[in-house]
């Protein structure tokens, strides 16, 4: 059954489309970026502004759209207590982790482990990025693709190339200014949208008073404390699991790094940093709150449960059409805000992919005397090519169940091993490269073999849902509640990795990189290492030894080089 757009819904999204595009040729052929720098990072005089909703807008892609209210919808709260843990984040990001990059004027944040450690681990951990965003990057074209094809009926299949085209126009023709203005164009499509979305989803129901009885009556407000991993949802999950998932998407994002660096003075970033934290709240308060909304509308007749969606990633477009009937061009409006999400997490990713692979993979066979222009000519080629895998890829995805689950995976694979790796580098002076490369390498197949194993093994488990009724549906007489207990917590006896929780994947890869490296470290101490105290984080430079003579960088990336020919 669906419940099809409108000729006002089409206008509203075919407008953001059109200016989003109007940018890149703005930037392409009008103010033209002709070297790496102005490429990369917008000439380094970029304003604070563009830049902190541009960040926003890049961190929300449409998988906490589209997911994170079926989460809530589906499982319960827990999920959104990340909302109120925002500020350590941004908070880390400014005071640990951002001072070592800006300090260094590194453009691919991965350069840092060549001058911390060496040439391997800039390479490993540039491989482990590569990887992380070849399996991310289709999830974010696939999801708005998805909202698509439910409001249109046309597949899934047709709209995917079409998005990518459209983002691989503006972000190859426009770098990093047209990729920033866009995101600052899409962020208020997006908060627009969810805002529009509450509101109506509050009124629908009565107020706010009977959306909180029902979803209290029924479970989506309760919190388990329960120390037992293999609890999908629980207050541990939700607090400490989803806290280093969003440590990945935020504060160690080449994204975040790469943005930060296109303002002209640290004075402007930690504006910019403190203007996304609001919004970023903002945002995310609404996104699950529409959760709530939606199960409040839904608690007595499942869309799934009585055959109106094939999947329930496609619960939310549903539910706002539905919703939106008699308000023309709201529909356009949120999926407009679904695509927006989903374009600027695309373009941002495709920009700074091409940079790392530029930098970490290709610069190094080019010399020294090739021109900005061809520089900047090779990067958009780069650019180019990730889209057109990234489509292809999106076919797979299609077959691999619902989105969330398999964000998290990506994020257990490579964002938690490399979150620990710069945490490692940064904040534990002793740490040696051949520790850190070792906790790397197995953390990176550690975390494969559980994600892959937990795919399958849950094909046959499924997670337990809280209580869901088609008991209100018109002309039900066949089927039923299903879990009219609350909480229902399925303990199955396989194999334990592969029960843990998803929400933990993050913060597993980061706690094998972090043990093994410094228990590696210990153990093989290298007399020789060589630690510049702009590599290590600033209150955490007091480890250092006090006899050690500070060398330059230029001095350090001398030294690697020499000793990676060796």
């Amino acid at each position: 059954m669906f419940l099809l757009f409108s000729w006002f819904d089409y206008t509203s999204l075919i407008l953001m489309l059109l200016i989003s595009t109007v940018i890149g040729i703005y930037y392409g052929f009008y103010n033209k970026q002709s070297s790496a720098k102005d490429y990369l990072l917008g000439g380094k005089n970029m304003n604070v502004w563009p830049i902190s909703l541009s960040l926003v807008s890049s961190c929300i892609s449409g998988v906490p759209l589209l997911a994170f209210p079926v989460e809530i919808y589906s499982f319960g709260i827990s999920t959104a207590l990340v909302t109120f843990e925002m500020a350590i984040i941004f908070l880390s990001t400014y005071f640990i982790f951002l001072p070592v990059f800006y300090q260094l004027q590194v453009t691919s944040m991965y350069e840092y482990f060549q001058l911390r450690f060496d040439k391997k681990m800039r390479m490993l951990a540039s491989i482990m990025y590569t990887v992380y965003m070849a399996l991310y990057l289709p999830l974010a074209i696939y999801v708005p693709s998805l909202a698509l094809s439910q409001v249109t009926g046309i597949s899934v299949g047709f709209f995917s190339p079409i998005l990518c085209g459209i983002c691989i126009f503006y972000t190859t023709l426009g770098g990093v200014k047209a990729v920033v203005w866009t995101d600052a164009l899409q962020f208020f499509f997006m908060i627009g949208s969810m805002f529009a979305v509450v509101v109506i989803g509050i009124t629908h129901v009565g107020g706010i008073r009977n959306l909180w009885k029902l979803a209290s009556e029924n479970g989506r407000l309760d919190l388990t404390f329960e120390l037992d991993p293999t609890i999908k949802d629980s207050f541990w999950s939700g607090a400490i699991g989803f806290l280093f998932v969003w440590f990945t998407t935020v504060a160690l994002n080449q994204g975040t790094i790469q943005k930060c660096m296109s303002v002209s003075s640290y004075k402007k970033v930690k504006k910019a940093l403190l203007i996304s934290w609001i919004t970023l709240s903002i945002l995310l308060f609404f996104i699950f709150f529409a959760g709530l909304a939606m199960y409040a509308k839904y608690f007595d007749c499942d869309p799934l449960l009585s055959n109106k969606i094939q999947k329930r990633d496609q619960m939310l477009p549903y539910y706002v059409m539905d919703v939106s009937k008699n308000i023309p061009g709201l529909a356009g409006l949120f999926i407009a805000g679904i695509l927006s999400a989903g374009l600027s997490t695309l373009s941002a990713g495709m920009n700074c992919l091409g940079a790392t692979i530029y930098e970490d993979f290709i610069k190094s066979f080019l010399g020294d005397n090739i021109s900005d222009k061809k520089t900047s000519i090779i990067l958009k080629l780069i650019v180019a090519a990730i889209g057109v895998l990234c489509t292809a890829l999106v076919y797979v995805v299609e077959q691999l169940g619902n989105v969330l689950p398999l964000v998290l995976s990506v994020f257990g694979v490579a964002g938690g091993p490399i979150t620990g790796l710069f945490t490692v580098g940064m904040m534990v002076p002793m740490v040696n490269s051949i520790g850190a490369l070792i906790g790397g390498i197995v953390s990176l197949i550690v975390m494969s073999w559980i994600v892959v194993g937990t795919h399958i093994y849950r094909k046959s488990h499924p997670y337990s849902l809280l209580p869901i009724s088609i008991n209100g549906c018109p002309l039900n007489g066949t089927l039923g509640v299903l879990n009219t207990t609350k909480n229902v917590f399925v303990k199955d006896d396989g194999f334990f990795l592969f029960r843990i929780s998803p929400n933990y994947y993050a913060l597993m890869g980061f706690l094998i990189v972090v043990i093994l490296s410094i228990a590696i470290s210990c153990v093989i101490n290298k007399k020789n290492t060589v630690v510049n105290k702009d590599c290590i984080t600033p209150f955490m430079q007091f480890l250092l030894p006090k006899t050690e003579k500070y060398i330059s960088i230029e001095e350090i990336v001398k030294f690697t080089d020499e000793y990676n020919k060796i």
